[in-house]
């Protein structure tokens, strides 16, 4: 039987329980993203098995094209899996979205390589990231929800930041594998299979999480309405969204300059620091992991800083710094040889991005009421993450391939503006907070 706990209860064995329900939601949020950035970590090492070609920024956008496939998928992840949630529960939705998360990673951990099985091994591996953004489209509408959800009012912003903090350390657990690997087995061993145990140890560690999640506690917000509108049919519905038009519109304007630059950030600088400012492939492993780490760490200061002054604050600090700031990192990034410098211009990245990423899903959650939020904050989020934050680096490679890289950099800064825009119109969310209605 389900444990019914109610957010707004005050005590320390209330606010155990919002801890420990928070926890075991995030570990499994953070071994889903740790599934999907271990393509992005060990694209590098596996993309010319996939794309046989002697230019690597060929087989790179090879690589990119699939990575971006894998974003439309999630769309349709966050309207299944959302509405699945809002039907019928946010724990159930948690563990479908890992177990699908597990079949993804275990088909690219035994796909033979494009020598062995010719066109079917490209194939496969779309197929696995169409699995994989299936998978997190609908981890993010559902951790969202239920970590806004179960939170204690108050500190929301800072429980739900954790959204973040366990997506940066799926990424960290990425790039430790990889630092792991990189001294255990030679650049050739690498290359040849052992890019194949990172997706080996993601199925078991996915599989494990599955079970985890069997026990976690539904958030009070939703048990409670879902008795109330069992009988309406209403819940999770895109006819009861569409009465939500202004509310999508926030929530595509919130995430598209976000989205952008973090990909841009934390995903495409480790290609654009080896394959345009020629730092050595491990140094970059190394600074990606030390400046991704900071930026876990600053997502609940920033999630605690928004209970304190509001969630407007910081998305307008992120929309002013990202607008200014993006062309001349990205910059003196390409054109920088030191490490040290390297890393400074990446977390510098990272920091502006916080800005956004600590409370996006806070954000989100607080415009739409109980019986709609897994899909409203999923559907929007996902439909702008794919056309916007998936196709990020393919645009970059493209325009790389091209000969116009750093039209990229004002690509990005312009993404931000529109979402600046945004941010400067619209309401304070935590006053009027749908969490709170009751």
């Amino acid at each position: 039987m389900t444990t019914r706990i109610s957010p707004a209860t005050t005590g320390a064995a209330s606010e155990k329980r919002v801890i420990g329900n928070v926890l075991r939601g995030s570990i499994g949020n953070l071994v889903e993203w740790y599934d999907w950035y271990a393509y992005a970590a060990f694209t590098t090492y596996f993309a010319k098995s996939f794309f046989p070609t002697a230019d690597t920024t060929a087989a790179f956008l090879g690589s990119a094209a699939v990575f971006a496939v894998g974003f439309l998928m999630r769309p349709l992840g966050g309207w299944m899996l959302g509405r699945f949630a809002d039907r019928f529960g946010r724990r159930s939705a948690l563990v479908l979205s890992v177990t699908l998360m597990a079949g993804g990673s275990l088909l690219i951990a035994v796909t033979p390589s494009y020598h062995t099985i010719g066109l079917a091994a490209p194939i496969l591996l779309l197929v696995a990231r169409l699995i994989q953004g299936l998978s997190v489209g609908g981890e993010y509408s559902t951790s969202a929800t239920y970590l806004s959800e179960v939170a204690t009012p108050g500190k929301r912003g800072f429980y739900s930041s954790f959204q973040y903090v366990t997506l940066y350390g799926g990424q960290l657990l990425a790039l430790g594998l990889q630092l792991i690997l990189q001294g255990l087995l030679t650049e050739q061993q690498l290359t040849s299979w052992g890019w194949r145990i990172a997706f080996g140890v993601g199925t078991v560690a996915a599989l494990s999480v599955m079970w985890l999640r069997r026990g976690m506690d539904e958030s009070e917000s939703y048990t409670r309405e879902a008795d109330e509108s069992k009988a309406t049919g209403e819940r999770g519905t895109l006819r009861t969204l569409a009465k939500y038009p202004k509310e999508i519109a926030l929530v595509v304007g919130l995430t598209l300059g976000g989205t952008v630059a973090f990909y841009t950030f934390a995903t495409y600088s480790q290609k654009f620091l080896e394959n345009t400012a020629h730092i050595p492939r491990r140094t970059v492993t190394v600074i990606l992991f030390s400046a991704i780490l900071l930026a876990a760490i600053l997502q609940p200061l920033a999630g605690k800083l928004s209970d304190r002054i509001g969630r407007r604050p910081l998305l307008l600090f992120f929309g002013i710094a990202g607008t200014l700031l993006t062309v001349p990192i990205m910059t003196v990034m390409g054109s920088t040889r030191n490490p040290v410098g390297a890393f400074f211009l990446v977390l510098a990245g990272l920091v502006v991005v916080a800005g956004y990423t600590s409370i996006n899903a806070i954000v989100k959650a607080e415009l739409f009421p109980t019986k709609i939020r897994a899909v409203g904050v999923g559907l929007p989020y996902a439909l702008t993450v794919a056309i916007f934050g998936g196709t990020a680096e393919l645009i970059a490679q493209a325009l790389k391939s091209a000969g116009h890289e750093s039209v990229f950099f004002w690509y990005v800064a312009g993404c931000v503006l529109v979402s600046l825009i945004v941010y400067g119109t619209m309401r304070e969310t935590s006053k009027t907070s749908e969490l709170e209605q009751r």
